[in-house]
């Protein structure tokens, strides 16, 4: 979990929330979804979803379009501005995992890929 909590803070020096940035990343890799699928995406409650979308919206990362089908839903969508932001945030923490893995002996190394094995075995299942 410090890993994690490292992670982040190489993240860009946007502020956005956690919640924020996770829910712009689930837009961009699933593509648009309405605010009750990306809610159930992110496991929060819709109205928790509905503020998170507003400032991202305010804030020109997402972008919100009427729903082809169902006039009365809409779809959130990433912005070319949230792209942006989420690449330089993983180029930034790609970096500085990179820097850190090469401080590495070779036997520390070999430990990690292994646990990184599991561990995906482990999410597999």
């Amino acid at each position: 979990m410090r890993l994690a909590r490292r992670m982040r803070a190489e993240q860009s020096d946007s502020s956005l929330t956690l919640s924020q940035t996770s829910a712009l990343a689930t837009l961009e890799r699933k593509g648009p979804l309405t605010p009750r699928e990306l809610a159930a995406q992110e496991r929060v409650q819709p109205p928790s979803m509905t503020r998170i979308a507003a400032a991202l919206e305010v804030a020109g990362l997402v972008t919100r379009t009427g729903h082809p089908t169902d006039g009365r839903q809409v779809l959130l969508a990433a912005s070319p501005a949230g792209a942006a932001l989420l690449r330089e945030d993983r180029r930034r923490r790609d970096a500085w995992l990179a820097q850190r893995l090469r401080e590495l002996e070779p036997d520390e190394v070999a430990v990690l890929a292994r646990a990184a094995r599991i561990l995906d075995r482990l999410a597999g299942s």
